[in-house]
């Protein structure tokens, strides 16, 4: 068999019989006359786009395989010790019985993990492997730029959930008239007064931990943009929740007084506070209206997740202490938010439930890039945010960690230059 890059429209055509592709010859070898030379060239790309656009995921990752390890052996036909070795094997393939035929298929099938151009890679000796998960990713460009613009987003998100905030406290429901809602673990857990502010000292050691995992982590600006793509879009839905519905004060205990803030700049200047104090009790700043859900539920969740997802679970630096410690961390602010008596009871369980399935909804489709290519359309349309940040990731990214301060040889070497030079 000669080279195939000097196959014609009908030696494709024969190959593709071969491999069990009987109804592409059509499509591939009239429609769009593909010989062997573009057949060598074809990507999975273009096996999924327009003009080919093939339908079917199976046929269109076997047929990949099947070009993959084509090319593969045309490389090896350019070379002198395999030329005559491939020149025997596509004899056989054009003359062989159904049981050759059968081992050319299981050949091609094994592509992926083969390739070498020795005896064994003409038998049938393994079959093919299908993926078994996600894949470490080979492209991970910081693109320092995109992190910038997602700080961006997060920064504008929490200032118009500072904003909406401040509108919802003057919309809060007359206490006399609208009494506390029923709820099942309010009714039955005591008012602890010193709850609340242990909520937030649990949320700033997590995220102090968090803060010491980025400083370290080799892939900090990916995982910041993650931060900040997921973490902005919970608190955007937040804002929209707020405004729909207004729910009665979850305590008799939470004094709040409705129309405090008629003025825009009264709006004004209690956003900057709000925003400033990161909305949180510790830092002065009391809110009322915003119960629909819980935005401190959201930061010690996401903070559990991000960092159980960016430090080892297994070898020799299995953090499977510090994983057991956040997610107790979490399971106790949630507790201590219900003890405070500041959110009713949904309020807590919704902002679990949507900030943990979007983080895993976002690393699901960043961790499979199969998944990723699949729902191209729709996820730009729901996701936009997703596609743009990333763009660059096809796999998990690895938790890798390095040392980001000059090591002492190096500072001393910057500042022996100058003398070295005056010298």
């Amino acid at each position: 068999m000669t080279d195939a890059n000097t196959w014609t429209c009908d030696q494709v055509a024969f190959w593709l019989e071969q491999n069990n592709f009987s109804q592409y010859k059509e499509l591939f070898c009239v429609d769009h006359k593909i010989d062997g030379k573009v057949l060598l060239t074809l990507s999975e790309t273009d096996l999924r786009q327009p003009p080919l656009q093939l339908s079917v995921l199976g046929d269109i990752k076997r047929l990949f395989l099947c070009i993959h390890d084509l090319q593969s052996e045309c490389d090896s036909v350019c070379s002198n010790r395999n030329h005559e070795k491939l020149k025997l094997r596509y004899d056989k393939s054009f003359n062989s019985s159904s049981k050759s035929r059968r081992r050319t298929k299981i050949h091609h099938s094994d592509s992926e993990d083969s390739g070498s151009g020795d005896d064994n890679d003409y038998l049938p000796q393994k079959r093919y492997q299908p993926d078994r998960g996600p894949r470490p990713s080979k492209h991970l460009d910081s693109e320092i730029w995109k992190t910038l613009l997602g700080f961006l987003y997060a920064f504008s998100v929490f200032l118009v959930t500072s904003f909406v905030m401040v509108v919802v406290h003057d919309r809060v429901p007359d206490t006399d008239k609208y009494p506390p809602l029923p709820d099942i673990f309010l009714d039955n857990i005591p008012y602890t007064p010193w709850a609340f502010e242990a909520c937030e000292v649990i949320a700033v050691c997590l995220g102090t931990i968090w803060s010491i995992v980025l400083v370290f982590h080799k892939h900090r600006f990916i995982l910041l943009r993650r931060v900040f793509s997921i973490i902005g879009t919970v608190y955007l839905l937040r804002c929209i929740t707020m405004l729909i519905t207004s729910l009665s004060v979850p305590s008799p205990h939470l004094k709040c007084e409705g129309k405090m803030y008629g003025d825009i700049w009264a709006k004004a200047k209690r956003t900057m506070e709000i925003w400033m104090g990161m909305g949180m009790s510790l830092s002065g700043v009391r809110t009322c209206g915003d119960y629909m859900f819980s935005g401190h539920t959201v930061c010690i969740t996401l903070l559990n997740f991000f960092i159980t997802e960016y430090t080892p679970r297994q070898g020799k630096y299995n953090s499977y202490y510090l994983h057991m410690l956040t997610w107790v961390a979490n399971m106790f602010g949630i507790f201590f938010i219900l003890a405070a008596h500041e959110h009713y009871s949904i309020d807590v369980f919704i902002a679990f439930y949507i900030s943990s399935r979007l983080f895993l909804y976002y690393h699901v489709l960043a961790n499979n890039r199969s998944l990723m290519l699949r729902d191209k359309k729709r996820r730009r349309i729901w996701f936009p945010l997703f596609s743009f940040f990333e763009s660059k990731c096809d796999g998990i990214v690895p938790n890798e960690f390095e040392w980001p301060f000059p090591s002492l040889e190096t500072i001393v070497a910057f500042f022996r230059k100058p003398s070295v030079k005056n010298s």
